[in-house]
């Protein structure tokens, strides 16, 4: 049996690479308050035959990684673009560090997401993970832009992601 954990961020680093998904995350991030991991777990779920999230389950896994959203990737966060926006010679390096560091916490965030998730069903046909990655995202981001994310989604479909292989 996969790890979920190493399952859903081997996802989460190929659709944050995808053409355009990165910026519109940040979008959400900065713009509408959302958390891009949270918005990474609505669409693995979906694209690995995990299903839909009803609003509640939604709410409940936002609940359970949000003390360590608020104090550590926050903070994190806010670290690295000081260090960034400091712009002083030779803190690159520094920067390089930050930047890892708040990757490794995002990293235990989405392990925590990831021990939430319901089993996989294999069984699920291709454009039904589809629909139910696009339906929780939608869930999630509501009025805020997510086109981006949906278009990279789409692209995916046909990737070892929605075909079984995740």
């Amino acid at each position: 049996m996969p790890d979920a954990a190493a399952e859903f961020w081997r996802f989460s680093l190929a659709l944050y690479g995808s053409p355009g998904v990165a910026p519109a995350c940040i979008a959400l991030q900065d713009g509408h308050g959302k958390d891009v991991n949270v918005a990474l777990y609505c669409c693995w779920l979906g694209a690995s035959g995990r299903g839909r999230l009803s609003r509640a389950a939604l709410d409940a896994a936002d609940r359970a990684v949000a003390p360590w959203r608020e104090t550590v990737v926050e903070r994190l966060r806010e670290a690295r673009r000081a260090v960034k926006g400091a712009a002083m010679p030779g803190s690159e390096s520094l920067y390089s560090k930050a930047k890892a560091v708040e990757l490794e916490a995002e990293r235990v965030l989405q392990a925590r997401l990831a021990a939430l998730a319901p089993a996989a069903s294999e069984a699920r046909p291709r454009a039904d993970r589809l629909g139910d990655a696009l339906a929780n995202l939608a869930l999630y981001t509501g009025d805020a832009p997510a086109e981006p994310l949906q278009a990279a989604l789409r692209r995916m479909a046909e990737d070892e992601f929605m075909s079984g292989g995740a």
